[in-house]
């Protein structure tokens, strides 16, 4: 009873009372109000026109942390949304409100350029430390005690935000009573340490890996890399310290294991989200537009999770075909052809690569979690 009190009290003081203070809420026009149409690109040459809807009464909630995307020219973003902050909801976010109450916070993140400066002097702050995890962390308090009333909860996290999100569920949620609201948590583009071999006992002692598409309480987590290039002995993600230890890997195309098909959505232009304007990536024939803004190319894609003297990573296999008229390529990578394609990985798309295969995880886990709150 005290720590709720403690988590109402929080609340109570909390910029996030605010409603600009969030990126997204449910029944606002808002960032997760977007057009998410899509153009899908068969490997026959046909295409199709997939509208896109949010639920009209889910019944539970998505809580997000987005990655680090502020062009802020300060090392800590400010709390007013930007382009960016608002295009990476659309991208990784928006699409989840066909299974749930879309929530997303804005909080006070490391920026790019703050990025830049840990990278190169790798012992000053992580990044779950400070006021991002403090903004985090208010932002959850305020969901609690004014939103939440007991509804099951996924958590959705990208690179920085799942970090961020890891610090959480170490602090308030694992082995506590908030534990029972968590339908899953996604935690792509991170290092979630578990013993090697195991599903639960590193970064978290009672949520172990998600292995199948209707258990509840579980975690996904991955880095995405090419299948034909594989991380580097300086890459970020696939690698945690500690003995016996290694990073988590669940494939949302496959969570029992083996190799499956992805169900990615991409931009219709191939723009990412970087601190430069990024490359335009033709999904067909030059003379041919989309007029949608989003794409999905079914069959191009298989992803198979990978633990090898390389590191633990989703390795991505792209099936390109010359008689296919859909690019025979996806966008993603960093630094094409040199050393940082193998230390970043496909980190940039992580979520668009399977989002669709997460929507369809999501809405059985929810089915699971109102069948056993029946019990």
């Amino acid at each position: 009873m005290f720590v709720l009190a403690a988590f109402v009290l929080l609340a109570q003081d909390s910029v996030y009372t605010k409603p600009e203070s969030w990126l997204c809420r449910p029944g606002r026009s808002d960032a997760c109000a977007v057009d998410l149409t899509t153009t899908v690109l068969q490997g026959n040459g046909s295409t199709s026109t997939e509208k896109w809807t949010a639920a009209k009464n889910p019944s539970i909630d998505c809580f997000y942390v987005y990655p680090t995307v502020s062009r802020d020219t300060s090392d800590v973003s400010d709390m007013v949304a930007g382009d960016e902050e608002r295009d990476v909801v659309r991208q990784q976010f928006a699409r989840f409100a066909s299974q749930c109450r879309p929530f997303a916070p804005l909080y006070r993140q490391v920026t790019l350029r703050g990025l830049q400066k840990r990278l190169a002097a790798p012992a000053t702050a992580a990044l779950n430390r400070g006021l991002s995890y403090d903004d985090v962390a208010s932002a959850w308090a305020h969901y609690l005690a004014h939103d939440n009333n007991g509804r099951g909860v996924v958590l959705i996290g990208h690179s920085q935000g799942s970090y961020l999100l890891e610090e959480l569920i170490k602090r308030e949620i694992d082995g506590k009573a908030q534990q029972r609201l968590i339908v899953s948590a996604v935690l792509l583009g991170a290092n979630i340490a578990v013993p090697a071999g195991k599903d639960v006992g590193g970064a978290f002692q009672s949520m172990p890996l998600c292995r199948r598409a209707d258990q509840v309480g579980c975690v996904i987590t991955y880095g995405s890399f090419r299948s034909a290039v594989p991380p580097s002995a300086r890459a970020l993600f696939g690698r945690v310290p500690g003995a016996g230890m290694e990073a988590g890997c669940t494939n949302p195309a496959a969570l029992g294991g083996g190799s499956g098909a992805l169900r990615a959505y991409f931009s219709a232009t191939g723009s990412l989200i970087v601190g430069a304007a990024p490359k335009a990536h033709r999904w067909l024939p030059q003379d041919a537009a989309l007029g949608t803004p989003f794409v999905s190319v079914p069959g191009l894609l298989t992803a198979e999770c990978i633990n090898d003297a390389n590191g633990s990573r989703l390795a991505i296999t792209v099936h390109p075909d010359s008689a296919d008229p859909r690019a025979d390529n996806i966008p993603g990578d960093i630094g094409t052809g040199t050393p940082a394609q193998a230390q970043w990985g496909l980190h940039l798309v992580d979520v668009n690569l399977s989002i669709g295969n997460l929507l369809e995880i999501v809405s059985r886990q929810s089915a699971a979690y109102r069948a056993s709150r029946k019990r």
